[in-house]
């Protein structure tokens, strides 16, 4: 499960952030002020931070250039800044300081877990992404897209490989539809989340000994789908 930092001294924003991301499946943990948030970074080593601006002691502008300084052990971690709407000059500065992404206030919480997503998903490309996959009697095989089951050939679509690709990246977690959606499809062409319940059952169909039993194809009924493999 992947943890999600949120650095918010306003209390109801806050806790919205807080129960969303969590409904999607997510880890929180929550800073109220800057050092606070510095040290609970330090502590957690978050895989995405939620930051604000204006904070009680020093901003968020300090929080960015501390984290993503180039001798911090967390200068890798991605962060999302909320700024003021219109707020140009934020935006640019905290790109400046490194942060990869910003959200105007007020804002969608739908079009902030499309984010949350779409960054977490680039992150995830300066990682050694899978060439092959080995579950139960399934072998993937990435480059060549090509995937067989008790060695005889299986005929699996593209987005196929790349549904199982983004779940090979993240081995037991809980990836949700929209990281799926996200990683397989591409942020600017997202369907409806329901295409991802379409092509799981096509590929339990094809791979699970038991398509209404599966055994490595998970679903994690409110957050998303797991890959169980060894």
């Amino acid at each position: 499960m992947q943890t999600i930092m949120v650095v918010e001294d306003d209390s109801s924003i806050r806790l919205g952030l807080e129960d969303t991301l969590r409904a999607k499946g997510y880890q929180v943990v929550v800073a109220t002020a800057g050092q606070q948030a510095v040290d609970l970074a330090e502590r957690t080593r978050p895989d995405l931070i939620i930051l604000d601006i204006m904070l009680p002691d020093f901003d968020g502008f300090e929080v960015c250039r501390r984290i993503k300084g180039h001798k911090s052990s967390l200068a890798d971690t991605p962060v999302i800044m909320l700024t003021a709407r219109g707020a140009e000059l934020d935006r640019v500065r905290g790109l400046e300081l490194g942060a990869d992404d910003y959200v105007t206030k007020p804002f969608s919480l739908m079009e902030l877990l499309a984010r949350v997503s779409a960054v977490l998903r680039r992150a995830s490309r300066g990682r050694s992404s899978p060439e092959t996959l080995t579950f139960g009697r399934v072998a993937v095989d990435f480059a060549r897209q090509e995937a067989t089951k008790a060695g005889q050939p299986l005929e699996l679509p593209h987005r196929a490989f790349e549904i199982l690709r983004v779940l090979a990246g993240r081995p037991g977690e809980v990836v949700s539809r929209e990281d799926l959606l996200d990683g397989a499809w591409g942020y600017d062409k997202y369907p409806n989340t329901r295409t991802v319940d379409n092509h799981m059952v096509k590929l339990r169909k094809a791979i699970e000994d038991e398509p209404d039993n599966p055994q490595y194809l998970l679903t994690v009924h409110g957050a998303g789908y797991r890959l169980k493999i060894d």
